[in-house]
């Protein structure tokens, strides 16, 4: 008998990741699915409160019978060993983003004649994915497009991804997703209070906006996006998620829907546009109320003290804006 977690399949994957975080699955045992519950296999009793946090409430632990997980390789320097040199090996990515069921990783270009082997490795170490790109430069334009090229498996760019308890319908080649932000995104939903007003500046297919506004009371979230893409898919997830009353969808320039629409009506702003933020502080600001709220930026920020940086560069912008922090 093995020690498990049992957990709804619709917050399955959010348990998974936070489970690996905590380096607790046991991985010599295959996840179990048994009617609406997947059964994860683990080492040890987790923390309860990090558990809460992220699945609620509905989860029990338990011991039992499971088969053993087939033999695959541990991870993609073992799956590829056998068909890439030793130098190449050492170059690989430490890290991809899992969206749904496609994988999409960076690749140097010192590596991009591997590629079609390495899409494999993916293939065969992530049974779940059908799917991989590469990612071949960075993410361009105000509508946030990756440049991306299939590299193994076949099929559509678009997905379903869930998290922390939603769905997002989106296409990958079509509009930006980071599922890095999981936690950050469930952390600022925890901090919305019931009646707010929040400004999501660009919100994509809406994994901000649609996780606050589920947990919303008597408020409003405008979510804005100038990608076309990313507000058909905004507008398709608003309704998938049953936040139809609570999330106002805005396809356009920020600076100027603020101008028109939002001006000081704002107790809460979202800013994730890392690589352009500074550009829209000043939109930011005048979407607050004139008694102030919160900003939620984003942005890249540099070595050796990246916080010190981000604080007094922020600072020193709104200052010059004519507010305080």
């Amino acid at each position: 008998m093995t020690l498990c977690i049992q957990v709804p399949k619709k917050k399955g994957q959010d348990a998974i990741t936070l489970l690996r975080r905590m380096k607790i699955i046991d991985t010599s045992y295959q996840i179990l699915r048994k009617g609406e519950f997947l059964c994860i296999p683990i080492l040890r009793n987790p923390s309860s409160e990090e558990l809460d946090t992220c699945i609620g409430k509905d989860w029990k632990i338990f011991e039992a019978s499971f088969p053993k997980a087939s033999k695959r390789p541990r991870c993609l320097r073992d799956a590829l060993a056998p068909s890439l040199p030793k130098e190449a090996l050492s170059r690989l990515p430490k890290s991809l983003d899992i969206i749904g069921d496609i994988a999409i990783l960076r690749l140097p270009e010192s590596l991009w004649e591997f590629r079609n082997s390495i899409g494999k490795g993916i293939l065969s170490l992530y049974p779940r994915i059908r799917l991989v790109m590469a990612e071949k430069g960075a993410v361009y334009g105000m509508e946030r497009i990756r440049d991306l090229e299939v590299i193994a498996g076949n099929g559509s760019t678009e997905t379903m991804h869930r998290e922390n308890g939603c769905v997002f319908r989106l296409d990958v080649s079509k509009v930006y997703f980071s599922p890095r932000l999981s936690f950050e995104r469930q952390r600022v939903a925890s901090t919305v209070s019931p009646g707010e007003t929040v400004i999501d500046l660009f919100a994509g297919v809406g994994p901000f906006s649609i996780q606050i506004a589920k947990r919303l009371k008597n408020g409003r979230v405008y979510a804005i996006d100038i990608n076309p893409y990313a507000i058909k898919y905004l507008m398709e997830n608003v309704i998938e998620n049953k936040v139809q009353g609570f999330v106002t969808v805005l396809e356009g320039d920020a600076r100027e829907l603020v101008e028109e629409r939002l001006k000081g009506i704002g107790e809460r702003i979202i800013m994730n546009l890392p690589s352009r933020a500074f550009e829209f502080l000043d939109t930011a600001s005048k979407a607050l109320k004139p008694e102030g709220g919160i900003i939620h930026f984003y942005s890249f920020a540099r070595d050796p003290d990246p916080l010190k940086d981000m604080e007094e560069s922020l600072k020193n912008s709104i200052e010059s804006q004519g507010g305080y922090v």
